[in-house]
């Protein structure tokens, strides 16, 4: 059903994905965090890809914005260092790949899919530390793996962030759909 006008339902979704992102700003453990989720949530519930890649990587930069120049400006030269490249591309492939598997989600879809999301971002964003200037590993094989080895206990705790955010977005959406019969409605957004 193609509906001209204002839909909240987009508005809506913008502003999840900007609370979750504004979140990070929170005292918080380490790696704990709703990256991965905001990814998945805008990827399932934005029909346009404009949106979908549009409003979380928005997000994204603000609480980077914020979080490199005001709350941890002292770690930072300047807003961007080139590990946020890394990022940013597995950021894009979570979003990728929650298009691609998200359209009709259920419960065991969504953990299969957040499982795969926090795996390939642990493989994208650990690769871009062993190529960056500061990896205390060689540019080796063994290099690389001794990379990974070393991020595991600080993904593990990636996916449990991923686990309970992916859970807290797409259930307190559900929950709002179910109370405001507004946020059903798709229209072309």
């Amino acid at each position: 059903m193609q509906k001209s006008g204002f839909n909240p339902r987009i508005l809506v979704i913008g502003i999840i994905i900007l609370l979750a992102a504004l979140s990070r700003l929170l005292p918080h453990p380490a790696n704990f965090t709703p990256v991965g989720a905001m990814a998945l949530f805008g990827a399932a519930y934005y029909r346009k890809a404009i949106f979908a890649f549009l409003v979380p990587f928005a997000a994204l930069w603000i609480s980077d914005l914020l979080l490199n120049n005001i709350l941890l400006s002292q770690f930072y030269d300047g807003f961007v260092w080139m590990g946020n490249l890394w990022v940013y591309l597995g950021f894009a492939i979570i979003i990728v790949l929650g298009r691609n598997t998200l359209s009709k989600w259920t419960p065991k879809s969504l953990l299969g899919v957040t499982l795969t999301a926090t795996l390939l971002w642990f493989l994208v964003v650990n690769f871009g530390v062993w190529m960056g200037p500061f990896s205390l590993y060689g540019k080796s094989l063994s290099g690389l793996f001794a990379t990974y080895a070393a991020a595991i206990p600080y993904d593990l705790k990636t996916l449990a962030g991923n686990l309970v955010y992916t859970a807290v977005l797409f259930g307190g959406f559900e929950w709002l759909k179910s109370r405001i019969p507004a946020l059903q409605k798709e229209y072309a957004q």
